[in-house]
């Protein structure tokens, strides 16, 4: 598993979600702190490409030894891509959440809704 960490480029949902703006896309995950809560990922159920997702309501589903959970989505907008290794190797959500364990990217419908997310210092200041 991943050490502890929260990249200070991106931005995060409390419900433990990350983006990474990039233009008017953005890529989404997990943070640590929710792989880390999860134990073990063993499977992630991800949506159609071309599925709109709506911010703060489900959009996929992540399987981990403990618990099925569902994945929320910190922003509005339509999937352009899904990050389909993690349908062999899950675990990477669990060893790299923000690179290798990314889980979509998105054409954000709403690009100001980024304005509701934290920052680093706001979402870790919600773990304590």
């Amino acid at each position: 598993m991943a050490d502890a960490s929260y990249p200070d480029e991106l931005l995060y949902h409390d419900q433990h979600d990350w983006a990474r703006i990039e233009g008017d896309t953005a890529v989404f995950g997990i943070t640590w702190y929710a792989q880390d809560s999860l134990g073990e990922v063993v499977f992630f159920d991800p949506p159609a490409v071309g599925t709109v997702v709506t911010k703060d309501e489900s959009y996929a589903e992540v399987e981990s030894v403990k618990a099925v959970s569902d994945v929320i989505a910190p922003l509005s907008g339509e999937i352009i891509e899904v990050n389909d290794s993690l349908a062999d190797n899950p675990e990477q959500i669990n060893d790299e959440p923000y690179d290798g364990g990314w889980m979509v990217k998105v054409r954000l419908s709403d690009p100001s809704e980024s304005s509701a997310l934290l920052d680093r210092g706001a979402y870790v200041a919600t773990l304590s």
